[in-house]
């Protein structure tokens, strides 16, 4: 049975890999610092679904559940007891999702970024290069292509122009994660992905956001002055995509913007992991309206700094690789969500 670490595995897409590998016949091992970013206790739920219960965490001590599920309370930038762990684990394969989240939220609290992004990022690193982890799979972003105009975003796009500290701190961890697999042969895959949706999804997001003020009967706020075009993506499909490349070792032979002109030998690659189909943002405010049964008050504003106006994937290289293809549209997305909200927030 292979082992996993998931990091961020309290979050959104670690909640929804846990168990997917979980079936899959995974060993899963996952740690996450419950920072206090978005509400904690939404976290502990999810967690709670794993028979995990608050009150038996103590911070770097594991609480062990009946279905080779792990949890550890955990900060990436606890260097000496994240390596501890690395060793006396012996993890196969390492995915990597904790990170701070939020393009304009890096804006106010540009620090907290570099102290997990960058640091804690590197503490994973060296954790693999030490441990003869088989396969680092980590986090990027679509925010990496900053000013990039031309679509769909290929990975062989430039992206030198972040536009936010959060997109920043993701091309940095993409060329981290080359020089490790360079100068140590760690085999490394970079993720970036495109917004991500679905039940269990984060308050900050904009699914989120727009379905508990129109519960509420409040205004929304939509930037740009819906002229936005997004590539989301359900959940379920990005732990497809990463679930298919977690054996798959990249062999470094397909160039890209961030590998030297006469092509890197390291076993290092970048995917996109999206829907591949972009959405007007507003047509996204319609299926929401359709699934609450109201309108939606708005407020257009302007487009907010370090913010893009329009994403889309081209997911060819990851359908290449592994076969990955997304597969649920919008409206089926949006009322898995709105159904799980029901339950959660309604019941």
């Amino acid at each position: 049975m292979s082992k996993v670490l998931i990091t961020g595995g309290a979050g959104f897409i670690g909640f929804h890999l846990s168990n997917r590998l979980l079936n899959e016949g995974y060993e899963v091992v996952a740690i996450d610092n419950m920072n206090e970013y978005y509400s904690v206790d939404l976290k502990y739920d999810r967690l709670r679904q794993f028979n995990v219960e608050r009150e038996t965490m103590v911070y770097n001590k594991p609480v062990v559940t009946s279905n080779n599920y792990t949890f550890i309370k955990l900060d990436l930038t606890d260097r000496d007891n994240l390596h501890a762990l690395f060793t006396e684990s012996q993890f196969d394969y390492v995915i990597n999702l904790a990170a701070q989240a939020g393009v304009r939220y890096s804006i106010e609290n540009p620090y907290t970024y570099e102290k997990n992004n960058i640091d804690g990022f590197l503490n994973i690193l060296e954790g693999c290069r030490h441990n003869n982890v088989k396969h680092l799979l980590y986090a990027s972003s679509s925010s990496v292509y900053g000013l990039n105009s031309e679509i769909p975003f290929t990975e062989s796009h430039p992206t030198e122009h972040p536009i936010s500290l959060y997109a920043a701190s993701k091309k940095a961890n993409e060329m981290m994660a080359h020089t490790y697999s360079y100068l140590y042969n760690v085999p490394t895959s970079g993720l970036r992905f495109f917004t991500v949706y679905g039940p269990w999804g984060r308050p900050d997001m904009a699914l989120f956001l727009f379905t508990k003020a129109m519960l509420e009967d409040k205004e929304i706020e939509v930037f740009n002055h819906g002229e936005m075009l997004r590539d989301v993506t359900y959940v379920d499909d990005i732990v497809d995509g990463i679930t298919r490349l977690i054996p798959h070792t990249p062999d470094g032979l397909e160039n890209s913007e961030v590998l030297p002109s006469d092509k890197s030998i390291a076993p290092y690659s970048i995917y996109n992991i999206g829907n591949g189909s972009p959405v007007p943002l507003m047509d996204f405010v319609n299926e929401i309206e359709k699934n609450i049964g109201c309108k939606a008050k708005i407020n257009f504003k302007p487009l907010q700094p370090g913010d893009v106006p329009r994403t889309f994937a081209d997911t060819s290289k990851l359908e290449k690789a592994v076969g990955y293809k997304s597969k649920t549209g919008v409206p089926e997305g949006i009322k898995n969500f709105y159904n799980w909200y029901k339950d959660y927030y309604l019941s």
